[in-house]
């Protein structure tokens, strides 16, 4: 009995450590990991932070990222000056005629935050359709752009929900919107396709490597 007793507060005990290390964990600025969308193409590679005050935009675009939906899809709008622009999975075939009308089978309630969250140099903001159509300005369950104007295109603010921002690679977005393109549609000739995934990366390394500070929520 008395092993039995000394077995049980032992497991006990060892749940008890095993709890409290990973409350730790997950509330140690410096340990905890955050959830980094990486997009790769051939030009290279952008990393973005998703932004806590648009949950409802950042669960769909890390859900998405999850299931491999962006994968193979183009960035099929580029304009020097002003944004690149991705993520519709009909920019996989072979008809430019519909790029920019694809998506999930549903739209996102906008998250529109202009005071807070402005079209910055790096801001990355949901595509929708516009006013006409969508008073509500909801926005598309997939489509998103990347404002690679150095003074940013504030005239969007208020119209556009920006839910993230470049971490890294801005480069690689200017450089990919200096390719030769389609001016009536503004297609880049070549396709530049994407492979998106998500990556765990702590304060310390976003800092280190990134020179990105975790905002305090």
């Amino acid at each position: 009995m008395k092993r039995f007793l000394s077995t049980f507060f032992l497991i006990l005990f060892f749940l008890f450590c095993q709890e409290n290390n990973l409350w730790s964990i997950n509330n140690n600025p410096k340990k905890k990991v955050y959830e980094v969308v990486k997009i790769t193409t051939d030009y290279g590679i952008i990393l973005i932070w998703l932004y806590d005050q648009t949950p409802l935009h950042k669960e769909n675009f890390i859900k998405l990222t999850k299931e491999g939906y962006f994968n193979g899809t183009t960035f099929h709008r580029v304009i020097k000056n002003f944004v690149i622009q991705g993520g519709d999975p009909n920019s996989k075939d072979t008809d430019t005629l519909n790029d920019g009308q694809g998506g999930p089978d549903y739209t996102i309630q906008h998250e529109i935050k202009p005071d807070v969250l402005k079209h910055i140099y790096g801001a990355v903001g949901a595509a929708r359709e516009g006013d006409n159509i969508n008073p509500d300005k909801r926005s598309s369950g997939s489509q998103f752009y990347i404002v690679i104007n150095k003074k940013g295109t504030p005239h969007l603010d208020g119209g556009y929900t920006v839910f993230g921002i470049v971490i890294s690679g801005m480069e690689v977005a200017e450089k990919i919107a200096d390719q030769p393109k389609n001016k009536v549609n503004n297609r880049p000739f070549r396709d530049i396709k994407m492979t998106v995934e998500i990556v765990n990366l702590n304060a310390k390394q976003l800092l280190k490597k990134y020179k990105f500070a975790v905002p305090i929520t």
